[in-house]
């Protein structure tokens, strides 16, 4: 390597600009931006030289969004895995919202959560010279992810995350108090004989709501002699597919629950599904309930009792911090890290007293 572009790259620790792109290129700084952000409106040939001269001076093509907006204002980046669509849905109203109020452009890239695949998302946003990025679940799970992102320079905020890493920034609900809250709902109703049905298990806001399940069965029993029956597990993963391999298992134990508490909607639904495949009554029969309050949850029959995530409001909040952070808005007070949004424990009619003890279930068990 000559001399002459090992100096620009010593030069790249103290910030190099994108005047010092576009000078290297021989182009203007408008060129420079244009070409980062794909405009139709670059030739091929220029759009190599200024990449090559990205290259050499080690300059990450984010730093332009910086310092030279381009007329559609700045990008900011969303990376999504989310195996829930209803989830999913919610989120990018919420995202979409926040971004025209700001006046900032929303980059979508799908990504999965291996290293690999993370590393090749984040080139395409650096590609795209987003100025930041949003993480929902189960990516604001993944350090290597967001490893990369600080690494390229880039300002994070991680959504929905259980225990979300001291020094990040994210937006989230208390998992623990929302589902000890709804565990100990269920043991208002009457129910004894109860199951869980936990969440993808490499996610900490999936562990946290099976605490909070576990200590509302723990607490001393009001009114009552004699110890609680065990409850039963099943791990799922936060699909409808894995909330039907679940429902199964449970529905077909000696004696099966009475109530089901499901760690999201869409697992919730397909054990609505496989009860009534089963001939049973919900909630007479077994009472069902959920978590997220997304869409399904209000469409399927009977309507489902769920904790309120407000997930739009979450993803919009998240814009909210990252946009600050971009325009120097932020403060640096640590308790700003971190917004904790209130839940709603959402009562519709999946849920009921049970049947009088030794009535069992009705309908029949295929």
């Amino acid at each position: 390597m000559s001399k002459a572009a090992r100096r620009p790259r010593r030069r790249a620790r103290g910030g190099v600009t994108i005047k010092d792109v576009a000078r290297r290129a021989g182009v203007s700084p408008m060129t420079v931006s244009r070409a980062v952000n794909g405009s139709e409106y670059v030739s091929e040939t220029t759009r190599r030289s200024v990449l090559r001269a990205v290259k050499e001076l080690g300059y990450s093509p984010n730093i332009a969004a910086r310092n030279l907006a381009s007329e559609r204002g700045e990008r900011v980046g969303l990376l999504y895995g989310n195996p829930s669509s209803a989830y999913l849905s919610e989120f990018l109203v919420g995202a979409l919202d926040a971004a025209s109020r700001h006046g900032v452009q929303l980059v979508l890239e799908k990504c999965e959560p291996a290293p690999a695949a993370s590393r090749r998302a984040v080139r395409r946003l650096l590609a795209g010279a987003v100025v930041g990025a949003v993480l929902p679940p189960p990516l604001c799970e993944s350090a290597a992810l967001r490893a990369e992102l600080l690494a390229a320079r880039l300002p994070v905020v991680t959504v929905a995350a259980g225990r979300p890493a001291a020094d990040t920034m994210c937006v989230r609900i208390d998992d623990y108090a929302a589902a000890l809250e709804m565990t100990r709902y269920l043991l208002g109703l009457g129910h004894e004989r109860l199951a869980f049905i936990k969440g993808h298990p490499t996610q900490s806001a999936s562990e946290e709501r099976w605490r909070g399940f576990t200590a509302a069965l723990q607490e001393p029993r009001r009114g009552r002699r004699g110890e609680r029956p065990p409850a039963r597990m099943e791990q799922g993963f936060f699909s409808f597919r894995s909330g039907l391999d679940a429902a199964r298992k449970l529905l077909a134990a000696d004696p099966a629950p009475t109530a089901v508490f499901a760690s999201n909607d869409d697992m919730a639904a397909a054990v609505i599904a496989e009860a009534q495949r089963r001939g049973l009554d919900v909630p007479r029969d077994l009472t069902v309930v959920g978590f997220d309050d997304t869409l399904i949850a209000s469409t399927i029959w009977p309507e489902l009792t769920t904790i309120q995530q407000p997930i739009a409001r979450m993803a919009a909040e998240a814009i909210d911090m990252l946009v600050a952070a971009v325009r120097g808005s932020r403060g640096a007070a640590p308790d700003r890290l971190h917004r904790l949004i209130p839940h709603a424990l959402i009562p519709r009619q999946s849920a009921a007293t049970p049947k009088a003890a030794g009535a069992g279930l009705t309908g029949t068990r295929r």
